[in-house]
């Protein structure tokens, strides 16, 4: 074989092997780069599984950002709201100056319920005024 053959080959067979060791490196980091977004991502679904979970709770339609964020920890009060709007909630602050959140999808049941409490207060007022 002539030197030049012998070369040409000795370059192909390094460029080959240099790209199998590149390919190996890269797949490596981008598997550990997908196995942390999944976490990520897997934090903040089951953040907003566990709040859609409070705020669907038979008894109470609404509950306080101070019972949310005691439950839901390790996030700050910004990011909390966040996974909660994403969760599918809204919030409103009461007359007294508190933070309540409540499912978009309840919106008409606290209607409701406001509606026959006032209609319940209503009726035993007229029945003291007999």
């Amino acid at each position: 074989m002539s030197p030049e053959t012998l070369a040409g080959l000795f370059g192909i067979l390094g460029a080959l092997v240099g790209g199998l060791i590149s390919w190996w490196l890269q797949k490596d980091r981008a598997s550990t780069d997908l196995r942390i977004a999944l976490e990520s991502v897997k934090t903040e679904h089951m953040a907003e599984t566990t709040a859609r979970h409070f705020l669907q709770h038979k008894g109470y339609t609404d509950r306080s950002f101070e019972l949310l964020r005691e439950r839901l920890g390790g996030f700050d009060d910004d990011e909390l709201r966040r996974i909660l709007v994403r969760a599918g909630a809204i919030r409103y602050i009461r007359r007294d100056g508190s933070e309540f959140w409540r499912l978009l999808s309840r919106e008409g049941e606290a209607i409701a319920r406001a509606k026959a409490r006032r209609e319940a207060i209503e009726s035993s007022e007229d029945d003291a005024d007999r």
